[in-house]
């Protein structure tokens, strides 16, 4: 697979939004965008097939034939789609279907012609490095796009503070996000989600028990270049940051970086 064409931003929302693309789409190409497709995908299935966590389809739309990837989806050959802008990708190997595409656009997903986008607060937001176009809710929503859309459900856990005077449960680290801005944190958690090697970082999801769910203050993101098994209660050691934006719609209102695994 070539690996050039992949922008940091699309690849970070690949990858976390489906973790299975890991097998099929290298880590550490991050290097320089495609430039996006600006406009829907229209036509007639010629072929579906899925593989990795996403269905391939070759759409005709009465003259050109365009690969297209959407996250899996039930769609038949014959059937007429319309499917969102996306991503250019040139000579793009799939390993799950042990086939080669010349060129691909990977996209959110099918249009929904059925209902009207929600408004989202503070206007449109833009996917940062993957589109220069603003996209609506659906568009964010279908491509994992925002802290709060990839946030872990809550677990049943209750976890114990963790010592210290850096120490803190999830919830403080949310209250206290702005007095602790680029100040060192321990936090003792759960591992709900643990995702390897995204933009060189592994990436955990912590919860404690603490923490308002329909806040999203129950899920604390840590970047590390350490391991934790999921379902392991750790104490964890880094820096919390505040409002931190990676792009393609993944802002944190807190999160732990560059974290060691300490317990």
């Amino acid at each position: 697979m070539n690996t050039r064409y992949i922008p940091a931003a699309l690849l970070l929302t690949l990858l976390l939004t489906h973790p299975a693309m890991a097998e099929e789409i290298a880590p550490a190409a991050t290097e320089a965008a495609a430039a996006p497709v600006q406009k829907a995908i229209k036509g007639k299935v010629l072929e579906s097939m899925s593989g990795a966590g996403y269905t391939y389809l070759l759409v005709e739309d009465g003259q050109d034939k365009t690969w297209v990837a959407i996250p899996e989806s039930k769609v038949t050959v014959g059937q007429e789609v319309a499917v969102q802008p996306g991503m250019v990708m040139k000579a793009f190997e799939s390993k799950a279907l042990n086939k080669q595409f010349e060129t691909i656009i990977f996209s959110p997903g099918l249009v929904d012609t059925t209902t009207a986008a929600p408004a989202v607060e503070g206007g449109t937001p833009k996917l940062a490095g993957a589109m220069d176009k603003p996209v609506d809710e659906a568009t964010l929503a279908a491509m994992s796009g925002g802290s709060s859309r990839a946030v872990v459900p809550a677990s049943d856990v209750k976890v114990e503070k963790a010592e210290g005077e850096t120490g803190r449960t999830v919830e403080q680290c949310f209250a206290e996000a702005e007095k602790l801005n680029g100040q060192k944190v321990r936090v003792r958690g759960k591992v709900v989600k643990f995702t390897p090697q995204i933009m060189g970082k592994n990436w955990i999801h912590l919860q404690d028990g603490s923490g308002d769910p329909m806040k999203n203050t129950h899920d604390l993101v840590v970047t590390t270049s350490e391991t934790a098994a999921k379902d392991t209660v750790v104490v964890i050691e880094g820096t919390l940051g505040k409002a931190k934006d990676f792009g393609a719609g993944y802002k944190y209102d807190a999160i732990v970086e560059d974290a060691k695994v300490v317990k």
